[in-house]
């Protein structure tokens, strides 16, 4: 069973090989990915992995906006300021996040990956924040908030992993695989947030 999304051009906004350049070289991504300690048996895990939760986005995603949902400092950031949570912005970025759970097993780390990085990252500051959805919401995602998130988007991952997994040494090495890639991503997501030449 694939893993990839069939219909990738009716989501809204994902724009995956259709933006711009990143500022971060092939060489620092490298440099990075040493850092976290991926390798090549990282992505075949996360290969493994996006086989199993394949079928599972959906309910993974309930999960996590369920988690954001009972988080008011979060849910804020889908909100108008000071109103309510902004639905067709949640419907749009839900879909998008669950290509994010795609693309994080699947995809290669290449330039059209680490460009789409960047779009992600821009995504959450004054840069392209609201600009995709059209919507008036919040101007930035405080980095602490994307920071702090690797833990539930990491920890909730493994129930869904030994569901399809037995071995229990094969899931704990996959759901590393995954806590790997999700820190990789937001490194790479605070580059915008840094000041010039402390990135």
């Amino acid at each position: 069973m694939s893993t990839q999304s069939t219909n990738e051009s009716a989501i809204p906004g994902y724009a995956y090989g259709a933006v711009g350049h990143s500022p971060v070289t092939l060489d620092e991504l490298q440099a990075l990915k040493a850092t976290v300690m991926f390798g090549e048996e990282d992505s075949a895990l996360l290969h493994r992995a996006g086989e199993l939760l394949g079928d599972q986005v959906e309910e993974i995603l309930d999960v996590w906006y369920g988690f954001v949902a009972g988080q008011p400092h979060l849910v804020a950031q889908f909100s108008q300021p000071g109103g309510g949570p902004i639905t067709e912005y949640l419907q749009a970025v839900r879909a998008r996040f669950g290509q994010w759970i795609r693309d994080t097993c699947t995809r290669p780390y290449d330039q059209a990956w680490l460009d789409y990085q960047e779009e992600i990252a821009l995504r959450h500051t004054p840069a392209h924040k609201n600009e995709t959805d059209h919507v008036h919401s919040t101007p930035v995602v405080p980095l602490r908030y994307l920071i702090g998130l690797i833990v539930p988007i990491s920890t909730t991952v493994r129930p869904f992993l030994a569901r399809r997994e037995e071995d229990p040494a094969q899931v704990d090495a996959m759901l590393q695989a995954w806590i790997k890639a999700v820190v990789l991503q937001v490194a790479l997501w605070s580059r915008p947030y840094a000041r010039e030449g402390q990135w």
